[in-house]
């Protein structure tokens, strides 16, 4: 059988197309291990950890310096006391050793009643057998919670510290969603703490496994066309990328979809950039279980305080030091490397956008809803004039209802607005979004045809938003080339009477054409 695109697991060489993990973070590891260390990996959900873990464990076996092997400790989820979670961790490291082949005797006469140091005594008890050094990789190790997790770091930090006197194991990684720093959110007894800095202080490194770059992304997808010979336009390979920022799962899921759904296998038709849109409208309407996994993520407190204003575009509204900041950053949900906070990538902002407001969208879509996408055309373009004035209408009539129904009640206007757009023009166009922390308002285009609608979304706060604003759209609409555009102003003051909110009126802003809109 040939090789596919893998959604679903770890990649295997030789059945699915697949980047050398190795070279993502193997030489880091490898140094590591070499210089029994102990370190922490962590990434977003489906980024290649489990992938990367077996195919270093692979290769430094097959040197025969050193015995190295894998763990996944995720059937240690919600054993939150110590002593059932303590003898669970060891049946399974003890399940691990056996199906990989290591020499037997781990935690043969182990007192496992004894769970505050049985951990530690099985792993010297049984290093003492070795003749060469004893590696672990504990994948998922963030599914520890409560005293199992703090007396599993404890008797890893005892070994670590004594391996001058009992052998232990070499070097141990830590691997999960998370940094070592948010593993203290796992303890929910306030009496129960991590101890002084951290009973694994020891750690020499916290590294995170990237996403793909643009060359590895065209080398993927190269494979594909090397083994069957269809082939990926530069357009559509270029588009993945710059959709999915490189992420793992997302850049398999959308060649997948082109592949067996859209083609339907036919390898001798070409992939193109239009094709690319289309695997990703579906993977977001079809919520695929990755996709799934970070809309359950979005209703968590501590997620919703860090998306939120990045949504409104709020200044000052996320304090980059709190825990709950470098969760929602470890969840894969958010990026900051282009000095500024924004989701992680386009697709992930369209996801954001179209969970928070789907119910919506659902109601706008009725059979008897007046709003459809005929009413707006004039000439193979759309009547944007015409639509906010309909958007002004609903929001008057709705606004209130949904302000009070959303989760993410200060995004309300926004997320209400973007969900009436983004259903009047399904099927005829889509919309780009540029949302960002601190920027002080949300960027959006409808493209239909060819034609691009840049519309400005802000908050009304005092006399001076709208000029910002005017400025704010006048700069958008120079990025996209465009010399007419739309600044939706919300004002949310409940004592104004709706005939004073509700206006539209053009003004001229750097020679820019900016039809002001009041909801």
């Amino acid at each position: 059988m040939s090789r596919y695109f893998n959604i679903a697991g770890p990649c295997i060489d030789g059945k699915h197309y697949l980047i050398d993990a190795s070279k993502r973070l193997g030489a880091e590891i490898h140094k590591l291990i070499n210089r029994e260390l102990y370190f922490v990996i962590h990434a977003a959900r489906q980024t290649g950890k489990t992938t990367l873990l077996l195919d270093m464990m692979h290769r430094i076996n097959e040197e025969g310096k050193c015995h190295v092997s894998y763990c996944s400790l995720e059937n240690m989820y919600n054993i939150a006391e110590a002593k059932d979670g303590i003898p669970a961790i060891i049946s399974r490291i003890k399940q691990s050793f056996e199906e990989q082949n290591m020499p037997e005797g781990f935690a043969r006469d182990t007192d496992t009643g004894d769970f505050s140091n049985a951990l530690n005594s099985a792993i010297v008890k049984y290093c003492r057998t070795f003749d060469k050094p004893l590696a672990i990789f504990f994948d998922e190790a963030d599914c520890l919670s409560d005293s199992t997790l703090i007396s599993f770091l404890r008797q890893l930090r005892s070994g670590y510290i004594s391996r001058s006197i009992a052998p232990f194991a070499s070097s141990i990684a830590l691997v999960g969603m998370r940094n070592l720093r948010d593993y203290k959110a796992k303890i929910r007894n306030d009496r129960e703490t991590l101890g002084t800095a951290s009973p694994f202080n020891i750690i020499s490194e916290s590294i995170n496994l990237r996403n793909f770059t643009k060359e590895e992304v065209f080398e993927l997808y190269g494979q594909h066309t090397a083994e069957t010979g269809q082939i990926f336009e530069q357009g559509a390979m270029e588009l993945a990328f710059e959709q999915t920022d490189g992420q793992p799962w997302l850049v398999n899921a959308i060649a997948r979809e082109c592949v067996e759904k859209i083609l339907d296998d036919d390898h001798s038709k070409t992939i193109t950039a239009n094709m690319i849109s289309q695997a990703i409208d579906a993977i977001i309407l079809r919520r695929d279980v990755h996709i799934d996994s970070l809309l359950d993520k979005l209703r968590e407190e501590r997620v919703k305080k860090i998306i939120e204003p990045m949504l409104l575009g709020a200044q000052g509204k996320i304090n980059r030091d709190e825990d709950d900041f470098a969760y929602t950053k470890d969840l894969g949900l958010i990026r900051t490397d282009r000095n500024k906070i924004e989701p992680a990538n386009p697709v992930y902002a369209e996801v954001i956008v179209r969970t928070l407001s789907w119910n919506t969208q659902a109601e706008i879509t009725e059979k008897d809803s007046p709003y459809k996408m005929p009413r707006y055309f004039s000439n193979g373009k759309i009547d944007m004039d015409y639509l906010l004035r309909d958007f002004q209408v609903f929001w008057r009539e709705n606004g209130a209802m949904w302000k009070e129904r959303y989760e993410y009640r200060e995004a309300a206007p926004h997320l209400v607005l973007m969900a009436f757009l983004q259903r009047v023009i399904n099927g005829g166009g889509n919309i780009i979004r540029e949302m960002a922390a601190e920027s002080g308002r949300l960027d959006l285009c409808v493209v239909y045809e060819g034609g691009k609608y840049p519309v400005e979304i802000k908050i009304l706060h005092d006399s001076k938003t709208e000029a910002e604003g005017l400025e704010q759209t006048a700069r958008y609409m120079n990025s996209l080339g465009c010399e007419n555009g739309w600044l939706v102003l919300f004002d949310r003051d409940t004592e104004k009477p709706w005939e004073e909110k509700l206006y539209m009126r053009v003004e001229e802003c750097k020679e820019k054409r900016i039809t002001v809109v009041g909801a």
